[in-house]
């Protein structure tokens, strides 16, 4: 078994509009692995998949005391690996054996039994210095074989992220592709009556749990993002007259201003590297795409024309960005090198397209689409072929992908909603889920995995 200790936590679009009107886990060492020529693997197609049944009975306490937190632990490894849409864990109440141990040999006939393709036995005990250790196994129940096992140590305050990471774990080894349980969104926290609305940076778990406040609400705020090192975000703030591009430490709180521009400024992104921000600045009527060294704070003007372009989002190698200009008469979808040049057009479909943002995949951008008084979110290839809306509605907007490129979560308002609220939907547009929040909630960015 791998042993891993954990480092220690402390907890019209509106872009549009107002473009227009204005310790540490370490590795954990594997243990009675066999290797097999065959083993459980999620095969995920976009026909007719059907999520893999899985079981998780309740994890074991190594003392009375260490009970609860065990089943909390299981509780959300279960509850992860459901709202992925790619498991169904089955109901405890079927299970036939009930293990003595998590290292306790299953009988893998009795978990055949009851369809069970996955079984995950685990246990999280308190160690003599007062950290928790939570170790688990994973089955092939039809091979009757272990195919992973792991144990994790931390402080007792980060056990929700031991769940999180056996969810990675789990997730990873079955399907081939990495996990993104152990993330974090920021997001605009939005509160108060319509016309008097506080708006609040906040950041949580990607469950929603753990939520922390990074701004009072004294200034409005706007776009969330991420650096790719998970400690830093860039957004906007209409602090003071025009809005100032910010860098905020989200562990620190401490803010600095990226510079002052003249004009109104849009939609601050980092590039892959964390070291420029890529944003829109607006000049009289239109607005260009310009990118600021944070080294040097030396600026660069990327585009040259007399519309509006805006909303850039960087391709994972930060060669190209894609981005939104009217410059063909409506909104839609543009890509060109990230260092300026030639604007090649990838979106054709009927309506206006905007808020593109590249998959760190690579292969796919997605995008907020308007039409016929609705708002649907989708993605396309980066050439503009193979456009899949996932989902549609009222207003939904401002989609931002999961680190694995998998799952997009996005705002939507209206239809009898008196406030937005975020959801999430995996890029087969198969599995929608709702995202709990104490307020209302839009601008999501989703956060690398976490280190």
């Amino acid at each position: 078994m791998t042993d891993t200790t954990l480092p220690h936590r402390p907890g019209l679009t509106r872009r549009r509009a107002l473009i227009l009107g204005a310790g540490a886990l370490g590795a954990a060492s594997t243990f009675g692995l066999r290797d097999a020529a065959a083993q459980v693997r999620l095969q995920i197609t976009e026909g007719n998949f059907q999520p893999m049944p899985i079981a998780i009975p309740d994890f074991f306490g190594g003392s009375a005391a260490d009970v609860e937190t065990a089943r909390n632990v299981s509780a959300i490894v279960t509850n992860n690996l459901r709202r992925s849409g790619l498991f169904a864990p089955i109901d405890p109440a079927a299970f036939i054996q009930k293990l003595s141990g998590a290292d306790a040999p299953p009988n893998f006939a009795d978990w055949r039994a009851i369809k069970a393709q996955a079984l995950v036995a685990g246990q999280v005990t308190r160690q003599g210095d007062g950290r928790l250790a939570a170790r688990f196994r994973l089955y092939d129940v039809f091979g009757g074989q272990q195919q992973a096992g792991q144990q994790y140590t931390t402080t007792p305050e980060n056990w929700r992220r031991i769940a999180h990471i056996i969810s990675d774990a789990i997730y990873e080894r079955l399907t081939g592709d990495k996990g993104y349980f152990d993330t974090r969104i920021v997001y605009v926290d939005e509160s108060g009556p319509k016309d008097r609305r506080v708006k609040r940076l906040a950041i949580m778990d990607q469950d929603g749990a753990n939520v922390r406040y990074l701004t009072r609400g004294d200034d409005l705020v706007l776009t969330p993002r991420f650096s790719p090192s998970t400690q830093e975000i860039t957004y906007m703030s209409f602090g003071q007259g025009d809005p100032r591009v910010y860098l905020l430490n989200i562990e620190t709180n401490q803010r600095e201003i990226v510079g002052n521009f003249p004009g109104m400024t849009f939609s601050p992104r980092f590039s892959p590297d964390g070291q420029r921000v890529i944003m829109s600045l607006q000049q009289g009527s239109n607005s260009n795409l310009f990118v600021m060294d944070l080294r040097s704070r030396a600026t660069t003007r990327l585009t040259q024309s007399p519309a509006i372009d805006t909303a850039p989002s960087y391709s994972p190698d930060g060669a190209r960005i894609c981005f939104e200009s009217d410059r063909g008469g409506s909104q839609q979808i543009y890509v060109m090198p990230s260092t300026g040049g030639q604007a090649q057009r990838i979106s054709f479909g009927e309506g206006s397209y905007s808020t593109p943002v590249w998959s760190p995949r690579g292969d796919t951008i997605a995008f907020t689409k308007q039409g016929g008084g609705r708002f649907a979110i989708g993605i396309m290839r980066i050439d503009g072929s193979g456009e899949r809306i996932l989902t549609e509605g009222f207003h939904n907007e401002g989609p931002t992908f999961a680190p694995n490129g998998r799952v997009i979560m996005f705002f939507r308002e209206g239809g009898g909603q008196s406030g937005p609220s975020l959801y999430s939907v995996d890029i087969t547009g198969r599995n929608e889920q709702k995202i709990p929040t104490p307020s209302f909630a839009s601008d999501p960015a989703w956060s690398p995995l976490l280190s």
